[in-house]
């Protein structure tokens, strides 16, 4: 295994579905414009509630990706 070096940048997904569609809905986009991503870490979750239900998940996330070496 190469040595690395990683950059941490910090995003926020959301959805009016689920926690999950949030997350994936971040990483996707994110994709679009950071080469090289490895992983990604759920830092917070929150919400929006309207009329006593849940309206809209918010899903804080960290992601890493490795910085290119000559």
């Amino acid at each position: 295994m190469a040595d690395n070096v990683y950059k941490k940048v910090e995003i926020v997904g959301t959805s009016s579905s689920s926690i999950e569609d949030a997350i994936q809905t971040a990483v996707r986009t994110a994709a679009k414009s950071l080469k090289n991503l490895d992983w990604f870490e759920v830092v917070e979750t929150r919400g929006h509630i309207e009329n006593g239900s849940v309206a809209h998940y918010q899903v804080v996330l960290k992601l890493g990706f490795r910085i290119e070496q000559d």
